[in-house]
């Protein structure tokens, strides 16, 4: 690899960096930027994600479901990719799409906030009515963030209408 080419990786991994602090401040505009230079300079499944996230948060969810896609095509072990993907097939109501993009998700090998599919899917389940489904997803969940606030509460609720549905 030639001297540019590491030049390059290491000014996407800055852009990255930069998009990632915008976001935290809520600059959109500005993370946006960052992570569209980032993906110029040296495309990575992270760079993509982070771009798509972005313009989901912009309501632009078209772009950001292909941002994943690309994201998935160039690390197809990249799990943020695919429940990010899986999250904006289920703003479109599109639940049953979403769950194989949220199941690969939970087995990806590089995913660092693995709960989210488990809760995403969870979701699902309770909205269509498949409550025992539900709770499984959110106690799975619950082992890898132990103590989460809302995981708790949700279960709590799974647990309270599975309770009323026995004793209807």
């Amino acid at each position: 690899m030639g001297s540019i080419s590491y030049l390059n990786i290491f000014k996407a991994k800055r852009l990255l960096e930069d998009g990632k602090f915008h976001l935290s401040m809520g600059d959109l505009d500005q993370a946006l930027e960052a992570f569209q230079q980032s993906t110029d300079a040296s495309p990575t499944a992270d760079s993509l994600t982070y771009l798509g996230w972005v313009l989901s948060l912009k309501g632009q969810i078209p772009e950001a479901k292909d941002f994943c896609i690309q994201a998935i095509a160039l690390d197809p072990e990249f799990g943020n990719a695919y429940n990010d993907l899986g999250s904006y097939l289920i703003k479109e109501d599109k639940l049953l799409e979403a769950i194989p993009w949220l199941e690969r998700a939970k087995t990806a090998k590089r995913y660092d906030a693995r709960h989210f599919p488990f809760m995403n899917l969870g979701r699902i389940y309770s909205t269509l009515g498949r409550i025992d489904e539900a709770i499984e997803e959110f106690n799975k969940a619950l082992e890898i963030v132990p103590g989460h606030r809302e995981v708790q509460n949700v279960l709590e609720q799974l647990q309270n209408i599975k309770k009323s549905e026995v004793n209807a």
